[in-house]
């Protein structure tokens, strides 16, 4: 395992702090606020931690306010439902006693029944496409000096868009993308932390997926984007560190908030996992001096 993903999987190896109380730390990607997907992975293990043999099959969360990444975060499990089959838990995370996010997983026992999923869309092979940390490092002199550090850091989860998109110069496109993605080094066999890191992945570019017909990016400066919302639906099991296609796309964008969805299939064509979110798009109006 590299550096870069022990470190992330330290990330996510919550401390207890009391009775389904954990701690987490926080990392700065370079965003001004913690980046969703840490919350989501930590909130996702902090439940997980208080239920045995019954895997997640869904999370559903919302962001309240946005973090500061100089702070520790506290979860909050609550034990809502232990069922036959399903249990279910609500998590909320805090810093300096204010809820950052709020959210409710669902897990349940292995099973068996009907089975069918859509056809894995058609993508280039990852072997013919640059990662996002390559093609951060052939732009690095046009990025903004106080963002290059983190923009060309080393990075624990390895993307390989098809067809980029120069954030420095947006292009109005469809509102489609694609990605390859995988943690960098072997992972441990703990389909836990494989949920948990793909929880923590999902949020890496997902609303720009709305802004690609409108020709700008989250690095405008007219622009204040965040997620509000983040669901993911687990459907079979799969390993983060071998290659993932993330297939978004965006319906619908109204009234300063863009809609995104996406399905995950690995390289055999398999769908592992779905997700949906609401993003905040919103063109800030030109100050008054």
């Amino acid at each position: 395992m590299l550096e870069v993903t022990r470190k992330l999987v330290e990330l996510l190896d919550l401390a207890p702090i009391g009775d389904d109380h954990f701690q987490g730390e926080s990392e700065d990607l370079g965003f001004p606020a913690v980046f969703g997907g840490q919350v989501l992975g930590q909130a996702l293990m902090a439940a997980s931690r208080t239920v045995e043999d019954r895997a997640a099959h869904s999370l559903h969360a919302y962001f309240l306010r946005p973090g500061d990444h100089r702070l520790p975060i506290d979860y909050e499990v609550h034990r809502v439902r232990d069922g036959g089959s399903f249990s279910v838990r609500r998590v909320i995370a805090r810093q300096e006693g204010k809820e950052i996010l709020t959210g409710s997983m669902s897990f349940q026992v292995e099973e068996s029944g009907f089975e069918h999923q859509d056809v894995m869309p058609s993508a280039p092979d990852f072997n013919t496409l640059k990662s996002e940390h390559t093609l951060a490092l052939m732009m690095k002199q046009y990025i903004p000096e106080h963002m290059r550090e983190k923009f060309t850091r080393d990075r624990p989860i390895e993307i390989r868009p098809v067809d980029p998109m120069n954030p420095l110069k947006p292009e109005q496109r469809d509102p489609h993308k694609q990605a390859w993605f995988r943690a960098q080094g072997d992972l441990p066999d703990d389909p836990v932390l494989h949920r948990c890191l793909l929880a923590y992945s999902s949020d890496f570019g997902f609303l720009g997926t709305s802004l690609n017909p409108h020709g700008v990016t989250f690095m405008n400066r007219e622009m204040q984007v965040a997620s509000l919302d983040h669901a993911i639906w687990f459907h079979r099991d799969f390993r983060m560190d071998d290659w993932l296609l993330y297939d978004t796309d965006s319906p619908s964008a109204s009234a300063g908030r863009g809609f995104n969805r996406g399905n995950i299939f690995n390289r055999e064509g398999v769908l592992v996992a779905s997700t949906a979110q609401e993003a905040l798009i919103r063109r800030r109006e030109p100050s008054s001096s």
